[in-house]
């Protein structure tokens, strides 16, 4: 990432949740994807995804999310 986007010191990283459209497979009695995403707001980039358990709290995922990106200040 350093090489492709300048490093931000005290910028934005938001953190969201949500559902891949089309990702259910009815056949296969599967549901949909949940992923809880790491945009940085001053590149424009996502820096790390998660994918959650179904109709589980996308409050749950945030902190392993937050481990991976290894985040400073």
């Amino acid at each position: 990432m350093k090489a492709c986007h300048d490093v931000t010191e005290g910028a934005v990283v938001a953190i969201d949740g949500k559902i891949l459209r089309g990702s259910h497979c009815r056949g296969k009695g599967k549901g949909v994807i949940h992923m809880v995403s790491a945009f940085s707001a001053a590149n424009g980039v996502v820096l790390g995804q998660v994918k959650t358990a179904e109709k589980s709290n996308e409050i749950t995922a945030i902190p392993e999310l937050l481990k991976l990106l290894n985040l400073q200040g």
